[in-house]
């Protein structure tokens, strides 16, 4: 990404900064209007991070519950970014991990990296390893406060602000929905956001490790996840309804 010239450096500054805020009083008012337990789920990512920074910046640490889900599949740079996130903004991030029974079923039934079998395999261990743990993550809660982007993929491209969750009884709440990675990254930079290394060397989607990869210049920013796979959407299922759909459709947003 071109970076300003000196000259611009503070007016692009204050544009990150007029976006940082856009999003802040997203996050207030999802606190208003929602009722009830709200809990962010956060993979240490560019969005997810910059949404932990903003969290911490509104003061709503306290009232938003900070989640991850360790699968036991996840690169070296995102756990010492987990650990690094918690001391740089005094902040805990409980993990909710597989049931090891189901673990140890599946590494029976798949080996270790069955996975690659099918798409169905693939599924059955995100299954096991995400969806489960972030249905726990996810009891008594009535709103869900995620890093979806529109512009992630084709399938993403309606996400809104709010979107209904019927199967789980609550509100998904997508505070960067209109925000592009561009916006993302340089916001997060302007703030002094930790970030994983592995972004700069080309892991744009960050997911397990043996699920992803670095991609081209050009390619699609999902291209990394799942890649022996044919399916454009390339998703894991957390976000994806009971109807088979990633998310409503454009402007059928959903308010408690």
């Amino acid at each position: 990404m071109t970076q300003p010239a000196p000259s611009s450096q503070p007016a692009a500054n204050a544009i990150r900064r007029e976006g940082a805020q856009r999003v802040l009083s997203r996050l207030i008012q999802a606190r208003a209007e929602i009722a009830g337990r709200l809990v962010f789920t956060t993979s240490f990512g560019l969005e997810d991070q910059l949404l932990t920074h903003l969290v911490v910046e509104a003061r709503l640490a306290q009232e938003i519950a900070f989640a991850t889900l360790e699968t036991g599949r996840l690169f070296p740079e995102v756990h010492d970014l987990w650990a690094e996130t918690e001391r740089h903004y005094g902040i805990a991030i409980r993990a909710f991990v597989p049931d090891a029974h189901s673990v140890e079923a599946l590494v029976a039934e798949q080996g270790i990296n069955g996975f690659r079998a099918s798409p169905e395999a693939r599924k059955r261990c995100c299954q096991v390893r995400k969806l489960v743990p972030l249905d726990r993550a996810l009891a008594g809660a009535s709103g869900w406060i995620t890093g979806l982007r529109a512009d992630q993929s084709q399938a993403r491209a309606a996400v809104g602000l709010f979107e209904a969750d019927p199967a789980r009884g609550l509100t998904k709440i997508n505070p960067l929905h209109d925000v592009t990675r561009d916006e993302a990254l340089a916001t997060a930079q302007a703030l002094g956001v930790p970030l994983n290394p592995l972004h700069a060397r080309g892991f744009v989607s960050i997911g397990c490790a043996p699920c992803t990869r670095a991609i081209a210049p050009g390619e699609p920013e999902r291209a990394g996840r799942w890649w022996w796979e044919q399916d454009a959407a390339k998703e894991c299922g957390l976000h994806v309804g009971v109807d088979g759909r990633l998310v409503r459709a454009a402007g059928a947003e959903a308010r408690p």
